[in-house]
């Protein structure tokens, strides 16, 4: 029997509850899973606090307790292979999807709800799904970032794995300094 193997991009910044529901479905789906963690080389901004390293960590961590209550409530069957990997931007659309390929391991199907992924793909010849988005408005990391500089509650928005590597690398301490303005 053929592996299904599905590609999904992100920044990450932070990786978020409507993230875990994207995951969720997709992992309902497919055997393995590439997670393609996107602009792999910011970090250190208001747009991009993270680096490379932190943001696959948090996707790690999350996905390994996402794995392991779908298994406990007999969502999936058995464990799902994960690949988790940086991603450099490029700056060239029309070499983006041929980049992407050269830098993961092959896959059959892409899952994006970005129109521009969406369109690069099928350019490509690559099957593409879309999924839900879940709580739009809510889950996304310009608004959690947003709720961190704020000093208002973001926790409830991420898993609490990377509530916790947010914390261990002082994430909210870093976007509020970067934040600030030389007056």
């Amino acid at each position: 029997m053929a592996v299904t193997r599905a590609f999904f991009i992100g920044r990450f910044q932070p990786c978020h509850l409507g993230h875990m529901e994207v995951f969720r479905k997709i992992l309902g789906e497919v055997d393995e899973l590439i997670v393609g963690v996107g602009s792999a080389q910011e970090s250190h901004t208001v747009e991009n606090p993270f680096t490379a390293g932190e943001r696959i960590l948090m996707v790690s961590r999350a996905l390994d307790e996402l794995l392991e209550k779908m298994l406990e409530s007999g969502e999936i069957d058995k464990m799902k292979k994960l690949y988790i990997i940086p991603l450099e931007d490029i700056y060239r659309n029309s070499l983006w999807v041929s980049h992407v390929m050269s830098m993961v391991p092959p896959f059959s199907v892409v899952y994006s709800n970005n129109p521009l992924v969406i369109r690069l793909f099928r350019e490509a010849g690559v099957t593409v799904r879309s999924t839900k988005l879940y709580r739009r408005f809510e889950y996304q990391g310009t608004e959690i970032r947003r709720k961190m500089i704020e000093g208002e509650d973001w926790k409830n928005y991420v898993p609490d794995c990377v509530a916790e590597v947010i914390e261990e690398v002082k994430g909210v301490e870093r976007i509020r300094d970067i934040a600030n303005r030389d007056v």
